[in-house]
């Protein structure tokens, strides 16, 4: 077995672990079970090339951004916005050039540079990840206060004016009016 397989399993199995860290927020409006990670970062993707494409930017690029926004949480897990003023939270940047240290050279790179531009947030790209981070969270507040969760509205608002792009604005504003079953509607 060469090294380079090795550290590509070892880091598919810390990606695993995505999907079974919590996030945690919920946990603060009673949600007894939240969404994992992974489950956030899979709409989030699904999201950003959405934005991206609306946007003329470019679709794929933005998804993998997303993919990668959040990977740095095997390591930390999800800290909430509370632990704001107790901690200060680790530099994303450092735990992926921690995480991918043993990878080999393209991986690594292709990683790294994902994180560093997410992080950056100028290109379309990241905006675009950004916003469908934001966007999705917004969505899964209000899927909660569907099924009678309540003191969600912190999230929604939050959501709603850190949006940079237009169509993520458009977005906001029609999930915010319409029921999460509206799709089923013909």
């Amino acid at each position: 077995m060469s090294d380079d397989a090795a550290a590509l399993a070892a880091f598919g199995y810390e990606l695993g672990v995505l999907k079974r860290i919590r996030r945690a927020g919920w946990w603060h409006a009673g949600v007894r079970d939240p969404e994992s990670v992974a489950e956030h970062t899979m709409r989030v993707a699904q999201l950003a090339a959405i934005i991206a494409a609306e946007e003329g930017a470019d679709p794929a690029r933005a998804s993998f951004l997303a993919l990668w926004h959040d990977t740095q949480e095997t390591r930390t897990g999800d800290l909430p916005h509370t632990v704001d003023d107790y901690l200060t939270k680790p530099d994303p940047r450092q735990i992926t050039a921690d995480q991918t240290q043993k990878l080999p050279d393209r991986s690594r790179e292709a990683i790294r540079a994902a994180v560093d531009e997410y992080e950056s947030r100028q290109s379309a790209e990241a905006l675009c990840a950004r916003d469908a981070d934001k966007l999705e969270m917004l969505l899964q507040a209000v899927e909660y206060r569907d099924i009678g969760v309540q003191r969600v509205d912190g999230w929604i608002d939050s959501a709603r004016t850190s949006l940079k792009t237009e169509t993520g604005r458009r977005i906001a504003e029609a999930a915010t009016t319409l029921s999460p079953l509206a799709w089923r509607d013909r």
